[in-house]
């Protein structure tokens, strides 16, 4: 895997294979040129598969969707991923994954940690999704020397770096901002430094990772919840403490500790959104109170305060401006 030092992209269907060569497609493109496996599809469920990468410097994304099959790395096969450890997490339906002779995988939400060299298994039993981590394996043992006691079992779901992975994981796979250089080696630090926890980092080690990637990563992911659910005026602390099982106030400290507060962000995102609204044509049809319910104010008086005092203009000067823009387009 090569440090690019930026994110890059790409997704792989066999939607765009021809029929009569799915197969054979998928097992030379993805199990040959990709992921070092044999394929073998599981009863007469046309083959199908789904597969989006995401790679960033020295770690690997990748998340899909599959129709029952095995995926097997020959000891041919598996020493061609020597210098990686794959987390893969299920994310639905019934599977199996085999090393060591031992059963890697505990129902879903929990992971298997691929050894490096040696030969496994992976098999979907059933219709399913998963997101994978491919780590570079220098980077891991630098961050979880005691790494190789993962092998062999499974990182059960309730391990708490490990959803906070698949979280992170889903955020950075998704932003549009990870192409920036800076953004994609600091998403990179932080995925690096939750796989090591989950591995099972100790002592020093586990308490840099949190420093470092873990507080981090949860403040990513609680602000991308937060932005998901902007529009509700009954946001609070409290909701979204309970939604990543944490505590309200340990929330509110997160924020402080960025050098902004709960309150702020959220007043600054449901300003943002109502301003987008105000000058998108596709909202024109909403009148300033309205929009002001859709960003998630219940008191129209303070939204037209706080609009004012962040933009330095009342809303419906911006509405205004924004219908001439819209007059102009169509003339």
């Amino acid at each position: 895997m090569q440090d690019t030092g930026s994110l890059r992209r790409a997704r792989i269907s066999t939607d765009a294979f021809p029929d009569t060569k799915r197969l054979q497609m998928w097992r030379e493109v993805y199990g040959r040129g990709i992921a070092a496996v044999d394929i073998e599809p599981i009863g007469d469920t046309p083959f199908h598969a789904d597969v989006t990468f995401s790679q960033l410097p020295s770690v690997g994304i990748a998340a899909g969707s599959r129709s029952p099959a095995h995926y097997r790395a020959s000891k041919e096969l598996a020493t061609r991923a020597k210098d990686f450890v794959v987390i893969s997490m299920l994310r639905s339906g019934r599977a199996s994954a085999t090393q060591f002779g031992k059963e890697l995988i505990s129902g879903v939400g929990s992971a298997s940690v691929i050894a490096p060299l040696e030969p496994s298994t992976s098999t979907m039993l059933t219709e399913g999704s998963f997101v994978t981590l491919i780590c570079a394996l220098p980077v891991i043992a630098r961050r979880a020397p005691h790494y190789t006691q993962a092998f062999g079992r499974p990182i059960p779901s309730s391990n708490a770096a490990l959803r906070l992975l698949a979280r992170y994981a889903d955020i950075v796979a998704n932003d549009a901002s990870a192409a920036d250089p800076a953004i994609a080696r600091s998403a990179s630090e932080h995925l690096l430094d939750l796989a090591a926890l989950a591995l099972g980092a100790h002592g020093d080690y586990a308490e840099l990772a949190r420093l470092r990637g873990g507080t981090a990563a949860r403040l990513t992911a609680i602000k991308s919840d937060i932005l998901k659910g902007i529009g509700d005026s009954e946001l609070s602390t409290e909701a979204i403490a309970i939604r990543h099982g944490i505590s309200p106030r340990y929330v509110r400290k997160l924020f402080e500790q960025d050098g902004s507060s709960f309150s702020a962000f959220v007043l600054a995102e449901r300003l943002a959104k109502a301003h987008r609204m105000l000058v998108d044509r596709s909202f024109g049809h909403l009148n300033i109170a309205q929009i002001a319910h859709e960003s998630g104010f219940g008191d129209v008086s303070y939204f037209n305060r706080a609009f004012r005092r962040h933009f330095g203009s009342r809303p419906s000067d911006f509405r205004e401006a924004a219908k001439c823009v819209w007059r102009e387009q169509r003339d």
